[in-house]
């Protein structure tokens, strides 16, 4: 499989070659969402007194009623049922009915799919309030606002439910140029990441799992779920992890794993080029060493393993991104899992923007504001946040005799960090009574990056960064999943920086640069 990956790897550098000689943006990281933005860009700056005015049929429900499509992921199952979201929907409409003048259609899809028919429907301006993240790749918040395909809520939120419900300070942190265009879930907004093991194999093995502090603490604990015969000892999720592993050195301020070729190194304050670095070395040998070793499988990097995987007992050890309230892990996977803190928590550019919603430029005014009276009311009312988050009573989930959550459903299943503010939706059966006073403690007790506010603008340099990506997809993505053999990591890095080369990185590098120091010397 390993040879198999290096021929792809050849055949994916010199098609780049090409694009990159052309000095186009390679076909294959044209999206929807981008050529929308293009046509739309101009809706997103300025709303014409035509479109304020005209209500469209599907707009308006009946009377004042403003109708919103909502689309959001669901990570919790790997197919979610449409009768059931219906039923949600409808439950939904119901209770908000005498409240606020919205009705909602709500779109649920798996999280296997979310980017590409999100997109879609993002082009045949199907969407008003759209769920994403920094870190979602195609429809992140990196890549809807510099495609002007969001819309400015600065001047609609003052005074507003919504911008109640959380502190300045979370709005002022998912600004971009100084405005308002994405709605933060009020969760643990700051980040950092632990090691998470099955607690069965912990019992069963003994495993000191408290004496992990890095990566290669865990390789005996590896061999002994090797030895079980376990699918996968470390599962990576299909993961890109050097920008998640190694947080405690970089600020990896893009938030996204496909460029992460680029980030400011926290010792000297300077952007820096990570593929140059001893650190990205290290992690790449170790990566094919546990390969080798059968510790990781190929599934990972081809990409076969799912969001559900974890929802198994074919693994051993994996990731998990560091909350107030980690015990959740145990309701979403099914079954009892620890975990040991990995790295630091860092509060930066876009930790308050790792769950968020945003208002689609091609909305109206008047689909813009139901968006917005929508998310007040759900970040204040528990009962609609409940319902948003886990469905219908007594069909998806039960209040038990202390008033917390059991979640009963494999038709509907969030949580908490996807859905609603963290300080309103109840918590579940196996969490804490006081959950949101964690969360306040959690998100004040993190360091502060040095490059936090920093937002780079990419526009100068679109499609050399674009390039860029898709060179990572054929060098970085199988290298840090193991998909390259040990012997050949040295000289496989060495391509993956030419290949960068040739894409252009140089000139996004020095753009990085230039950016980030006028920004250090003007704050």
């Amino acid at each position: 499989m390993k040879k198999k990956v290096l021929s792809v790897i050849m055949a994916s550098a010199m098609s780049l070659s090409l694009l990159a000689g052309c000095g186009s943006t390679p076909a294959a990281t044209e999206t929807p969402a981008d050529n929308t933005a293009a046509t739309e860009t101009s809706a997103a700056e300025t709303k014409t007194e035509e479109a304020t005015t005209e209500t469209s049929a599907a707009e308006t429900a009946s009377g004042d009623v403003t109708n919103i499509n909502v689309y959001r992921c669901t990570f919790n199952l790997a197919t979610p049922d449409s009768a059931q979201v219906q039923k949600v929907q409808d439950a939904i409409n119901a209770y908000i009915a005498d409240k606020i003048p919205v009705q909602i259609t709500l779109t649920d899809i798996g999280s296997g799919e979310y980017t590409e028919k999100a997109n879609l429907a993002l082009a045949n301006n199907e969407i008003n309030l759209l769920w994403t993240a920094s870190w979602e790749g195609t429809i992140g918040t990196n890549d809807l606002y510099p495609a002007g395909a969001v819309y400015d809520l600065t001047d609609l939120l003052p005074g507003t439910p919504l911008y109640g419900s959380m502190a300045e300070g979370q709005w002022e942190a998912a600004k971009y140029d100084g405005k308002i265009y994405f709605v933060p879930v009020y969760k643990d907004n700051v980040e950092g990441y632990d090691f998470m093991f099955r607690q069965d194999l912990v019992d069963q093995h003994n495993w000191d799992i408290n004496s992990v502090k890095e990566l290669k603490d865990l390789e005996p604990m590896l061999a002994d779920a090797k030895a079980d015969g376990l699918k996968y000892p470390f599962l990576t999720q299909k993961t890109a992890m050097f920008y998640r592993w190694y947080i405690d050195k970089f600020d990896f301020f893009t938030a996204d794993s496909s460029t992460n070729f680029f980030a400011v190194d926290r010792a000297t304050d300077e952007v820096v080029d990570t593929i140059q670095t001893p650190e990205y070395l290290e992690f790449c040998k170790l990566m094919a060493d546990w390969a080798d070793k059968g510790y990781i499988s190929e599934d990972d990097f081809t990409k076969v393993t799912t969001d559900t995987t974890t929802q198994t007992q074919d693994w051993a050890i994996s990731w998990w991104t560091d909350i107030p309230v980690n015990d959740e892990a145990d309701a979403r996977y099914g079954q009892d899992v620890t975990m040991v803190p990995a790295t630091d928590r860092w509060a930066h550019s876009t930790s308050a923007l790792g769950s968020c919603y945003c208002v689609t430029a091609n909305s109206t005014e008047a689909q813009a504001k139901a968006c917005v009276d929508f998310l007040g009311l759900l970040y204040t009312d528990s009962t609609l946040a409940d319902m948003y988050t886990f469905g219908i009573e007594g069909e998806d989930f039960t209040y038990d005799a202390n008033h917390q959550v059991t979640q009963t459903s494999d038709k509907y299943n969030h949580s908490m960090w996807e859905s609603a503010n963290a300080t309103i939706v109840t918590p579940l059966d196996n969490e804490p009574a006081n959950k949101a006073e964690l969360y306040d403690a959690f998100n004040g007790g993190a360091n502060t990056s040095s490059a936090a506010g920093f937002r780079f603008d990419k526009s100068p340099v679109e499609a050399q960064y674009t390039a860029c990506a898709g060179v990572f997809e054929s060098y970085g993505f199988p290298l840090e999943n193991g998909g390259i053999p040990a012997a050949d990591v040295e000289s496989t890095i060495e391509k993956y920086q030419a290949a960068l080369d040739e894409a252009g990185y140089q000139d996004v590098l020095a753009e990085f640069q230039n950016q980030y120091n006028a920004w250090k010397a003007n704050k």
